[in-house]
């Protein structure tokens, strides 16, 4: 045999082993044992600047051969930006359809029915996994941003547990959780009974939410939304502690007086009549039912009897007899 025909078998001899070589490679898992390593690749990464940011993370692959097998798979354009995390007992293969196919690393984020639009904002704001483009921006202009509908951020985002990508921004949070809540409210204004005293869906999210604010009892939703609804289309004050509470800001503690129930702001329901003039908290789905659907009743007033329920009346003389029995 020439040196030439030689040397061409000894070529084709070290490129089927190193073939192989590179081939058992990628079967081989990344590494054994342990928690799962997180990464992050940025955007705009080319697949090598990608394997480099994977190996700098502290996933043990070689990033020029991790390069070669996304080029060998025809894969080294389809590489996704995102922050991801890879568990052990995976392959090199399994790491490079994960960055592929987007499987992100997710967390996530309950917002509770109740809470006001500050308390969630402030969860929010110290989540480590989210991206705060936010931070500093008045709630004006986080509202610009988000829907040119509604000037004030209160009620306007549904309560529930957010799953995210990991570095998703916070911008994308409050957009996912406007839609939640716009969604939820059409559904259910869809469905509404005649003839309640709302003008727009935007008065019956605000009935929800003190509906929300007055019971923790979901069964007594609706029976709480009837006696709101009937004092407002008797032209009654509603005369609700929670709206007092909302307009008091910081400056409660704790606690109302007869003061406080006295002075005058844009959403004490004892000095102004109809609904006030937005929301008081991030009402959920069985309160905003309620408050399309109350129940029907004659009831005007109702008193806690202790117990987590409430008497409801539907004249003073029972109320004030319920009053004394329950609070005195």
């Amino acid at each position: 045999m020439g040196f030439i025909k030689k040397l061409f078998v000894l070529f084709i001899l070290l490129a089927l082993a190193a073939g192989g070589g590179f081939y058992y490679w990628m079967q081989q898992v990344i590494f054994t044992e342990g928690e799962a390593k997180e990464f992050t690749i940025k955007p705009g990464s080319s697949v090598r600047a990608s394997a480099r940011q994977v190996y700098e993370a502290g996933v043990p692959v070689q990033p020029l051969m991790f390069e070669a097998l996304a080029r060998l798979l025809g894969k080294e354009n389809r590489l996704k930006a995102g922050s991801f995390e890879i568990e052990a007992g995976k392959t090199p293969v399994d790491l490079l359809n994960k960055i592929v196919n987007g499987d992100f690393s997710m967390a996530s984020l309950a917002v509770i029915e109740g809470w006001t639009f500050q308390q969630m904002r402030k969860l929010v704001d110290a989540h480590p996994a989210i991206k705060h483009e936010t931070l500093g921006m008045s709630e004006a202009e986080l509202m610009r941003k988000i829907t040119p509908d509604f000037p004030q951020a209160e009620g306007l985002f549904f309560p529930d547990t957010y799953r995210f990508a990991k570095g998703s921004t916070d911008l994308q949070l409050y957009q996912q959780a406007h839609s939640q809540l716009l969604k939820k409210l059409d559904e259910a204004w869809k469905k509404r009974v005649d003839g309640l005293p709302y003008k727009n869906r935007y008065e019956a999210l605000t009935m929800a939410s003190i509906i929300e604010k007055e019971t923790g009892q979901k069964s007594e939703r609706p029976m709480i939304a009837s006696v709101f609804v009937n004092r407002l289309r008797t032209g009654m004050l509603l005369q609700t502690d929670p709206t007092v509470i909302y307009g008091m800001g910081e400056r409660y503690q704790g606690k109302i007086y007869k003061r406080d129930l006295l002075t005058d702001t844009p959403y004490n329901t004892y000095t102004r009549a109809g609904l006030p003039p937005t929301p008081i908290a991030l009402p959920g789905m069985e309160s905003i039912s309620a408050a399309l659907d109350p129940a029907r009743s004659d009831a005007l007033y109702f008193v806690a009897r202790g117990n987590g329920t409430s008497q409801f009346s539907d004249n003073l003389n029972d109320h004030n007899r319920a009053v004394n029995k329950y609070q005195r």
